[in-house]
C-alpha cells in the first residue's frame, strides 16, 4: 500500500455512528483530489456501515453505505472512522469482527476516535498509536500495551493512527506522496486552506503554502521566493541569504517542516507549474522547459517522466481538453 505505484488502490472506510463529516472528508477528499490531478482513478473507496445501512453523523446527515461490515478474506485496507460515543460499538461482535478481518487486511488504520475501538478489539498491541492530544494520558492508561504517542499520526508496520481530521489530512498526503511522489502530494495539497501559519492573513497565503501549515516563517518566505522565481531558480545558497539564514540551516529547517530538503521542495514546484503548462496550454515543451527552469527540452522531459512516470507529450495526450482548476 505504502511503496510507489500507479495503479489502482482500493480501500474500505468501516463509518461509525456519529462520526463527524470532515473526518470521512478528510480521509476522501486527498484521494479524490489526487485521482483529479492525476487524471486517472490512483484511488477507489468503499463506504461500510455496522449493518449496512446509513448512518447518521454528528451534523445528522446520513452517510449511505455500500453494503454491512463483515469479516472475510479482503485483502484491501481498512480504515475504522469513528468520533464521538465509539463505546456504543465496541460490542464482543463488532471486536471479533475486527480481529477475525485483521488476519487478511494489508493495513489497518484507526481514524480519530477509531484507534480506541483498535485497541479495544487488542489490534494495537505493542505498536505505537496517535490518538487526540486531550485523550492521550487516558488511552495510555487504558491500554498500556499500546504506545501512545503525541504524534498527529503514526504509521506502524501494519497499523496506523490519526489524531483528528486535519491529522488525517496529514495522513492521506503522505500515502499519496510515498505511492506517487512528492509532486503530486504537493499539488494535492494546494486544494485545501487549513490551520495557516500564525500571523499570515488570507493574503499572503501562496498557492503552495496554502494546504500546508509553515510553522517556521523563514520557511514560508522561502516557499514564497521559489514559487516568484520558478523561470530562473535561485541557488540554495542565495535562497537562504535572501531568508537570513545560513544553507545548511535552510536545509535544516526545509527537513523538519517537510521532511524533504529545499531542492526536492523546489523542483516539485517547478514541475507541477510545469504540468498545468503541459494541460493548460499549447505551449511547446521547450517553451514550458525554459518557463520552468530546465536547461533543455531532453532534461525537462527526464525530470518530468522521473516525476509523473509519463512523458510531457503522454501526459498532454490522455488529459488533452482537460483544464485543471484550483478548486
Amino acid at each position: 500500500m505504502l511503496t510507489p505505484s500507479n495503479t489502482s488502490l482500493d480501500i474500505d472506510l468501516l463509518i461509525l455512528p456519529e462520526t463527524n463529516l470532515i473526518l470521512i472528508a478528510s480521509v476522501i477528499e486527498p484521494l479524490r483530489g489526487a485521482n483529479r490531478i492525476a487524471g486517472a482513478e490512483l484511488y477507489r473507496w468503499r463506504l461500510l456501515t455496522l449493518d449496512g445501512s446509513p448512518v447518521e453523523t454528528t451534523s445528522h446527515i446520513p452517510i449511505p453505505a455500500s453494503g454491512g461490515f463483515r469479516p472475510a478474506s479482503e485483502t484491501t485496507p481498512l480504515f475504522v472512522l469513528a468520533s464521538y460515543n465509539w463505546q456504543r460499538s465496541a460490542t464482543q461482535a463488532v471486536k471479533m469482527q475486527l480481529s477475525q478481518t485483521a488476519r487478511h487486511r494489508s493495513m489497518i488504520a484507526g481514524i480519530e476516535s477509531g484507534s480506541w475501538l483498535l485497541a479495544e478489539a487488542s489490534l494495537l498491541d505493542n505498536v505505537s498509536a496517535a490518538v487526540h492530544w486531550e485523550d492521550t494520558e487516558d488511552f495510555a492508561l487504558a491500554y498500556p500495551q499500546v504506545r501512545a504517542v503525541k504524534d498527529r499520526f503514526v504509521i506502524d508496520g501494519k497499523r496506523i493512527t490519526t489524531a483528528g481530521s486535519m491529522p488525517t489530512i496529514d495522513l492521506m498526503l503522505e500515502i499519496i506522496r510515498r505511492r506517487q511522489g512528492y509532486s503530486l502530494a504537493l499539488e494535492v495539497s494546494r486544494l485545501f486552506i487549513y490551520e495557516p501559519a500564525a500571523g499570515y492573513g488570507a493574503a499572503e497565503l501562496s498557492p503552495s503554502t496554502a494546504g500546508l501549515r509553515l510553522r517556521d516563517p523563514r520557511v514560508a518566505q522561502a516557499v514564497r521566493l521559489m514559487e516568484d522565481n520558478i523561470e530562473q531558480p535561485l541557488v540554495l545558497t542565495r535562497l537562504a541569504r535572501r531568508v537570513g539564514v545560513s544553507a545548511r540551516h535552510l536545509q535544516a529547517l526545509f527537513q523538519e517542516e517537510f521532511a524533504a530538503p529545499p531542492h526536492v521542495h523546489y523542483l516539485a514546484l517547478r514541475l507541477n507549474a510545469a504540468r498545468r503548462k503541459v494541460i493548460e496550454t499549447k505551449a511547446s515543451f521547450a517553451e514550458i522547459a525554459a518557463a520552468t527552469g530546465f536547461n533543455s527540452a531532453s532534461a525537462f522531459a527526464r525530470s518530468y517522466r522521473a516525476s509523473f512516470s509519463e512523458s510531457p507529450s503522454g501526459t498532454r495526450r490522455r488529459l488533452r481538453g482537460r483544464i485543471m482548476a484550483p478548486h
